[in-house]
């Protein structure tokens, strides 16, 4: 069931299903993605007496921002404080937190400044918290040709591309990073409808500028920035998940994210799946959130 609520700086659409009195369990989508993803993953964790919530993320589906004075930023710390607003607007005080992409950050972000309000974390691509100073340091030539789509968002062109051609340029996006994925027009066009929110490409290209240090950030949020700079560790138990079809994730994935965990943690490749964790592989994506629990 779609409910809105007032959370912060957004009015948040989301879905809420299972168990009202149930663990809480939040899932976060990624870019360019949207709470479909989570169909599955959310329809068994109902049955195992869990209170699922999907929202759509800032910049997707009915998600509105409420003001026209705040600023469309996609940061990463933006988008934790999204979620941690969302979690006291709905006075939920802790939670176990999953997600990949842009939602799996705000999860690790969560759990690594406001570790008390995180039961457990389940991340695709495992530490998923930026090193912005780091960010102009050159990867491999391999890592780099996985990232022209952030490289083409860096200038103007990028930023009419994306609004001329979202539908196209997106699904695209989706065939590169889930090769063996075989998705349907329906699929695609069913999530594909959040990105004509008004805000989706002034969110989309702000995240991928900030992360390069090519924009400034929300000075709001600019104090979260400064602590995540230090790379903080993470101490809930985490379960990191890789698809080893990933066509996106940096050579290696999260095999040598174990560093930036103090708790209980343990890594899980699921072969075949790629960046679309949870749509790809429901029932391997459920199982790690059930192993928290």
């Amino acid at each position: 069931m779609l409910k809105q609520v007032d959370a912060g700086v957004l009015n948040v659409t989301y879905g809420d299903g299972g168990d009202a009195a149930g663990l809480p369990v939040f899932l976060l989508h990624g870019f360019p993605y949207d709470i479909h993803a989570y169909d599955e993953v959310a329809a068994l964790l109902a049955a195992q007496g869990c209170r699922v919530i999907v929202p759509y993320l800032r910049g997707y589906g009915p998600t509105r921002f409420l003001s026209a004075d705040t600023p469309r930023s996609g940061q990463q710390a933006a988008l934790a404080h999204d979620l941690l607003a969302l979690m006291d607007a709905l006075a939920i005080p802790q939670a176990l937190l999953a997600g990949y992409d842009w939602g799996g950050r705000a999860a690790c972000i969560v759990a690594a400044l406001w570790p008390q309000r995180v039961r457990g974390l389940v991340s695709a691509g495992g530490y998923n918290i930026q090193d912005i100073a780091g960010a102009a340091r050159p990867q491999s030539p391999e890592n780099e040709l996985r990232y022209w789509y952030q490289y083409y968002f860096h200038g103007e062109r990028g930023r009419a591309g994306l609004a001329q051609n979202r539908y196209e340029f997106c699904k695209l996006l989706w065939r590169l990073w889930s090769p063996n994925w075989q998705f349907d027009e329906e699929t695609y066009r069913r999530s594909a409808a959040a990105f004509d929110n008004p805000d989706f490409v002034e969110v989309a290209i702000h995240s991928y500028r900030h992360r390069f240090g090519l924009a400034p950030g929300d000075p709001a949020v600019e104090g979260t920035e400064l602590l995540l700079a230090a790379q903080p560790r993470i101490g809930a138990p985490t379960i990191a998940l890789d698809g080893g079809g990933d066509g996106v994730s940096l050579s290696g994935g999260s095999e040598q994210h174990a560093r930036f965990f103090s708790g209980p943690y343990q890594r899980r490749v699921i072969p075949i799946a790629g960046h679309n964790l949870p749509q790809e592989a429901p029932a391997d994506f459920a199982a790690a959130i059930l192993a928290l629990i």
